[in-house]
Parts: structure tokens; sequence; C-alpha cells
């Protein structure tokens, strides 16, 4: 199924979760968020959240640095 994760088109696989998509993305779970269709999915949510096909998905890392 397609969505569109960070203004880009993308493939997943049917019923993937948040928080394993921000894990295939990312690599880790610290120091992100997430929104789905203009709406931020609590942390504690996101192994329940299944995403569906045509959603629009924003997946925020903070970056340290200086």
């Amino acid at each position: 199924m397609q969505i569109e994760l960070n203004g880009q088109p993308r493939e997943i696989a049917e019923g993937l979760t948040v928080d394993a998509l921000i894990l295939s993305v990312t690599g880790s779970t610290r120091g992100s968020a997430a929104v789905v269709d203009g709406e931020v999915v609590p942390r504690s949510a996101w192994p329940h959240t299944a995403l569906r096909d045509g959603q629009a998905v924003e997946l925020i890392t903070a970056v340290q640095g200086g």
C-alpha cells in the first residue's frame, strides 16, 4: 500500500504500525515524533496505530549537534 512520507510517496506493508515505520526509517524511536493526517500520534499509541493506504505521515527526528 502507498502512503505519503514527509511529502514523498512510499510503499509500505499492509498493517505497518507507526513505531515499525519509524524504526525502519530512522533505526530508532528515540527523539522522534509522528504526525498522521495532521494529528500528532502520542508515543504510547505508536505500537497500536496501523497505517492505512493514502495517509500522509510526517516523521520528525531531533538532531543533536553544535
